[in-house]
């Protein structure tokens, strides 16, 4: 079982450069830090995929132990772990966020 989810969220951030885990999804976040993230990124306009780990226990437990952190949300962009909603936060506020999307090839609007 661990192994179908940790396939599922590898198989998901090698297809999606900007890949949110979180509660809820962009249009409706059920948690505050995850509405943060999702702020985030539509305010730089950066196309952005999400998966809601309150649909699936399995994805919610799963996404844990994958990146070895333990909150919901959880930002990845292409491929890497990026963080959570204090870390991106702080990123996006120093400008770090903008430079990192830019190094990886993805337009940022800011």
């Amino acid at each position: 079982m661990a192994d179908a989810v940790s396939q599922r969220i590898q198989s998901e951030i090698e297809a999606n450069p900007v890949m949110l885990y979180m509660k809820g999804d962009a249009m409706f976040p059920q948690c505050g830090f995850s509405a943060r993230v999702v702020q985030i990124l539509s305010h730089l306009q950066v196309p952005f995929q999400t998966a809601n780990v309150l649909e699936d226990p399995s994805l919610r437990e799963g996404i844990k132990s994958f990146s070895n952190w333990p909150t919901i949300p959880q930002l990845y962009v292409k491929g890497e772990f990026v963080g959570g909603c204090d870390i991106v936060t702080e990123m996006f506020q120093s400008g770090e966020l903008q430079t990192l999307f830019e190094e990886k090839g993805i337009p940022v609007i800011a």
